[in-house]
């Protein structure tokens, strides 16, 4: 994907590399909204400075260190300079880092990153080993060092995942509120209407949310949308039909929200994880 001058980014899977996503990127412009993942994410920075907002403070991860975000935790990310930042990164699913880390380490429990910035040169270097790998069709390789970057994290910057501490009260209404509006994606209530029908107030039920899953209400339902987009565009759904099934007027309004979440437009994103999409004519769009 080409954007803003000198502004380039791929996303996309290795099918012998399963439920990993993979991206290089130089950022120039991109702003990314505060947004999650159900992944982990292993970026390795490698020019520039990248800033993101997380746990209440901006971060920065220059060259040779790397920014580590652990599953469903909120964060931003944009360049610190004029010159931008270029990275590669790694998103390895729950499942995968929790067996390398009973595997190779004494982390107990849920794993996760202590720290969301780390200072590993070599690390970096393993990341961009992972990509090269992948490209070059080299499953024993990819493999192999995937796991021997997420051993050396966990090792180094890593811990039991501490869960998010919410007051009982605040937490139910949240969770109430997370599976309203879950449920409808597509014609969402308004925080009022929410808020009358979980029998609390407006004010009440934002600070409850954004304590229980750092974000708004309407913050997190643009990134639950985005999420059920991916869906929707890994089995092969067109763009636009994928826009209006998840609650956007169209597809520029996905197109704005997912590149603003995923780093690429969706139909970038489709025609690298599902190229034989594109071969047929199935995908159609930005």
């Amino acid at each position: 994907m080409g954007g803003p001058k000198g502004e380039r980014a791929r996303h996309w899977r290795y099918a012998e590399l399963p439920g990993v996503d993979l991206l290089r990127a130089h950022y120039v412009r991109q702003n990314f909204a505060r947004h999650t993942h159900e992944h982990y994410v292993i970026a390795a920075v490698t020019d520039g400075v990248e800033v993101f907002r997380h746990g209440g403070a901006d971060r920065y991860a220059g060259p040779g260190s790397l920014a580590l975000v652990n599953p469903d935790t909120p964060h931003t990310g944009r360049a610190l300079g004029p010159e931008g930042w270029r990275y590669g990164a790694v998103y390895p699913a729950p499942d995968l880092v929790e067996e390398i880390a009973r595997e190779t380490t004494t982390v107990r429990g849920t794993p996760g990153f202590a720290t969301p910035v780390l200072d590993d040169a070599y690390a970096t270097r393993l990341v961009h080993h992972v990509l090269r790998a992948t490209e070059e069709g080299n499953a024993l390789a990819a493999d192999t060092l995937l796991r021997a970057t997420v051993t050396r994290l966990l090792r180094r910057n890593g811990g039991p995942l501490a869960p998010r501490t919410v007051r009982s009260a605040g937490r139910d209404v949240a969770a109430r509120a997370r599976t309203v509006l879950q449920g409808r994606l597509v014609a969402p209530p308004s925080l009022e209407q929410l808020a009358r029908e979980l029998r609390t107030g407006p004010y009440a039920l934002l600070r409850a949310f954004r304590e229980a899953y750092g974000m708004p209400p309407h913050a997190w339902l643009t990134d639950a949308r985005v999420r059920e987009a991916r869906r929707l565009l890994d089995s092969g759904v067109a763009p636009a039909e994928a826009a209006l099934s998840v609650g956007f007027t169209d597809q520029p309004h996905l197109n704005r929200h997912f590149t603003r979440i995923v780093g690429v437009p969706p139909g970038a994103y489709q025609r690298e994880r599902t190229p034989s999409l594109s071969r047929t004519g199935r995908t159609r769009g930005g």
